[in-house]
């Protein structure tokens, strides 16, 4: 009987954890979606910069709210699945 109860538990929580991750990736979508719009605002296209000494100071303050954002997700969605 206990056996039983722990499978059930089990079953109960695989869903949250599926949940968890397809907001995991809502969460990057959106942050990726945000650093496109920031290089498109400072006339640059997103993937397509080198990062150099000479890189403007815009570029790097969208790749910083970039990496921001995506630790943001992982931190929040993958650590704490939402249902």
């Amino acid at each position: 009987m206990r056996f039983s109860k722990i499978l059930l538990s089990a079953a109960l929580a695989l869903p949250t954890v599926q949940a968890g991750l397809i907001s995991y990736g809502l969460c990057q979508t959106g942050c990726n979606t945000v650093a496109v719009a920031c290089y498109a605002a400072a006339g640059f296209t997103f993937g397509t910069v080198i990062a150099s000494a000479a890189t403007p100071a815009v570029i790097v303050g969208c790749n910083a709210a970039l990496g921001t954002c995506s630790a943001t997700c992982a931190s929040l969605v993958l650590l704490a699945p939402i249902p």
